[in-house]
């Protein structure tokens, strides 16, 4: 993917630098909604492009946070949504987006949460924000298991180093593997069951959806 500017100009520029190169996707920042979107979407069109994605960063601006209900249906180019906590403390006079310890202030929290809630709302990826710490190996393990722990499908990187970790959080464990087969063989047995036990729990809807979201990942 490739990030351009946000300002109309420059965008032009960057996607008429860019667009020969067929790039998988464009990285959108500053996104205001699916308006942003489409809009980005038409000028792609009209460069002849077929195949690239858009992936928005929707939360960098206050407007944006009230129209990250606007994604759904917006375009096929849309892959996912991700957020970030860097741009948006400016915006508003914030003294950092952090505590003391690195975890995220209330608002940004808040921001997160929505972020999230809207990707899965419009039905496509939601992509969790970089983590700053370049050398804390720990720390993004444990970063990258939270946001797969809260919903989130992917996370960004801001170096080559992070893809690994990144990739292993994000990896179901063979336990988990283990467990949604279970879950699913159960289901396919039982094609009419609401409901059914399988290890001695009870299982219903979620549990299959969150069992075929584990074997797709894995």
């Amino acid at each position: 993917f490739v990030r351009v500017n946000p300002a109309p100009a420059l965008m032009e520029r960057d996607l008429a630098m860019v667009m020969p190169g067929r790039p998988d996707g464009i990285m959108l920042p500053k996104a205001e909604g699916g308006a942003s979107v489409a809009a980005l979407a038409r000028r792609l069109d009209a460069l002849g492009d077929r195949h690239a994605r858009i992936l928005p960063i929707a939360t960098e601006t206050p407007a944006a946070i009230f129209a990250l209900g606007t994604y759904g249906n917006v375009t096929d180019r849309l892959c996912g949504l991700t957020w970030g906590a860097e741009d948006l403390p400016s915006a508003i006079g914030a003294a950092t987006a952090r505590e003391a310890d690195g975890s995220f202030t209330a608002p940004y929290q808040m921001v997160r949460s929505l972020a999230l809630f809207a990707a899965h709302a419009a039905g496509v990826a939601a992509i969790e924000t970089v983590y700053p710490g370049l050398k804390d190996e720990q720390g993004l393990m444990d970063y990258a298991l939270r946001a797969r722990r809260d919903g989130f499908s992917g996370m960004l990187a801001i170096h080559p180093a992070q893809i690994a970790p990144i990739h292993a959080a994000f990896t179901p464990s063979k336990d988990e593997i283990a467990w949604a087969q279970r879950v699913v063989e159960a289901f396919d047995q039982n094609p009419d069951a609401g409901a059914l036990q399988v290890g001695g729990q009870m299982m219903d809807a979620p549990h299959l959806k969150l069992a075929k979201r584990i074997l797709a990942a894995s």
